[in-house]
């Protein structure tokens, strides 16, 4: 736990601010018939482990509840997303944070505490069929029931400039190389292949950033999600390969195919099992060759550290899939090196 007092960070000059609204705003919520009293202060004021934006979260307590609240400086992040994200979450019925107050002008919000058992915390080789059984129902939930309503589309455009963050942050900046021009038009057309899984897909709510850390697992057994400020309207299996290709542990193949076709069963039925599988190897394919290119960005732009790090386990992931599909045989070739160049 961090003194209310200590230093936070450079955005300290919130701090202040942040704290006073929170205590208008926790007796505005809870005790609206008291007057706030002269001088009170937060009795807590625990820093909560962040995400790769600019946001920070606290945690206080107040009349025997605890709430998590969020600082986004409005230069750097809206909290409008969120706020919008959650509600239809709320709506579809899922466990997402309520939102107890917000002051969107400062870039303050008061939410729910879902707690702090993330889902990583639980990964192990004995608890990968449980969670995914838990899990699944949210995927489901989520793209059959979940309002995609003037979502932003996961659209060509966008998919692609994803993936031109392996090239620019992670082939250039990391490792100080450029493409020649064959390898420029192999990696268009495999661009082009991996943007074209993607649009063929049934397009539904993605959260775009599904794995172990952005699940919680609730006092009541239900599973909470946070992180969704970020979804669009996209391709089917995108949270699926989210979860699958874990950060923080590999699934052996066997075990991925078997959790594909157990997918299928309540997120598309009609698709043939094939092409369903091929559709979650596609998609893993082109979010993991975004998060190798957004962790070397992490890294030397936002000099945010511990990113690149774990970027090996998704070069493995993307070299796991590239000897299955035969139209991927000359950006193997391609990656296989790249990949293999690891600089310390």
């Amino acid at each position: 736990m961090t003194d209310i007092g200590e230093t936070m960070s450079p955005l300290d000059h919130r701090l202040a601010p942040l704290q006073q609204w929170t205590i208008t705003a926790l007796h505005r919520a809870i005790a609206p018939e008291t007057a706030v009293p002269a001088n009170y202060a937060l009795a807590t004021w625990e820093s909560v482990s962040g995400d790769a934006s600019f946001r920070r979260y606290f945690r206080t307590h107040f009349d025997g509840r605890s709430y998590i609240i969020m600082d986004a400086p409005p230069e750097k992040e809206s909290v409008e997303p969120f706020v919008d994200i959650a509600q239809r979450l709320l709506k579809a019925g899922l466990r997402a944070p309520i939102i107890v107050a917000q002051q969107q002008e400062q870039g303050f919000l008061l939410l729910e505490d879902l707690g702090d058992e993330m889902l990583k915390s639980l990964l192990n080789e004995a608890s990968g069929q449980p969670l995914m059984d838990a899990v699944l129902p949210v995927l489901a939930t989520m793209a059959s029931s979940c309002d995609t309503a003037d979502l932003p589309n996961y659209s060509s455009a966008k998919l692609q400039e994803e993936l031109a963050l392996f090239p620019d942050w992670y082939l250039q900046q990391h490792l100080g190389l450029s493409m020649t021009s064959v390898e420029t038009e192999q990696w268009q057309q495999l661009t082009q292949t991996l943007v074209d899984n993607a649009l063929a897909q049934p397009q539904v709510f993605v959260h775009r950033d599904f794995h172990s850390c952005n699940l919680h697992q609730l006092a009541d057994g239900d599973i909470g999600v946070i992180d969704f400020q970020d979804a669009v309207c996209g391709p089917l299996t995108y949270d699926l390969a989210s979860w699958l290709w874990d950060r923080y542990i590999t699934w052996p193949r066997s075990q991925l195919e078997s959790w594909m076709l157990q997918a299928r069963q309540q997120l598309a039925p009609h698709v043939d099992e094939q092409c369903w599988i091929r559709w979650c190897d596609l998609m893993g394919l082109q979010r993991n060759l975004k998060i190798v290119g957004i962790f070397a960005r992490l890294h030397y732009r936002d000099n945010k550290q511990g990113y690149l790090e774990m970027a090996p386990r998704f070069s493995d992931y993307i070299r796991a899939v590239l000897p299955l599909y035969p139209e991927l045989a000359s950006s193997r070739v391609m990656l296989d090196k790249w990949l293999a160049m690891v600089k310390k």
